[in-house]
């Protein structure tokens, strides 16, 4: 009776805390929030392309946490490390059977303009993006609580491209 004892207290000590995993991945550095029950627990910033940094960022968090949830800034953006954060998020979605949401990366810097290609800046208002010029560029955040049902189960990345 005594060794089962020991094997419930084992395995509850091996389990890892449930979270939820907030990337903006829009710009640099990547930023990473974790969040248990709703509260920033962990903040990960990382520089570096986002093809290496992704897959080192969450080879550790993997391992640490039982992940629920993925929110990721969709865009607009850099379009590369966009494509590059929707496939690798929505392997992990297949893969781990965790749930991807989005929003558009807006909502991490209280609506600034987001650097887009030159000097060019996607700005957002009214609901509508478009692109302005020679803007200042606003600064990404993570927010301090976590409210699931602000993000969109449209997880789809939100390309804006220029014509060509």
């Amino acid at each position: 009776m005594k060794w089962l004892h020991l094997k419930k207290k084992e395995k509850k000590r091996l389990q890892k805390p449930s979270v939820d995993i907030v990337a903006v991945v829009i710009s640099k550095p990547v930023l990473i929030g974790v969040y248990q029950n709703g509260e920033l627990i962990e903040t990960v910033q990382k520089e570096g392309m986002t093809s290496d940094v992704l897959p080192e960022i969450f080879d550790s968090l993997l391992k640490k946490y039982d992940i629920n949830s993925i929110i990721y800034s969709k865009g607009p953006g850099s379009f590369m490390a966009i494509k590059l954060a929707y496939v690798f998020f929505k392997t992990l979605e297949i893969a781990k059977d965790i749930k991807l949401l989005a929003a558009d990366g807006f909502y991490f810097n209280r609506n600034a303009p987001i650097k887009a290609v030159g000097n060019s800046y996607f700005v957002k208002k009214e609901g509508i993006i478009t692109l302005k010029k020679d803007l200042k560029e606003g600064g990404f955040f993570l927010p301090e609580k976590l409210n699931l049902s602000d993000f969109s189960e449209e997880s789809e990345p939100l390309y804006i491209l220029n014509a060509v």
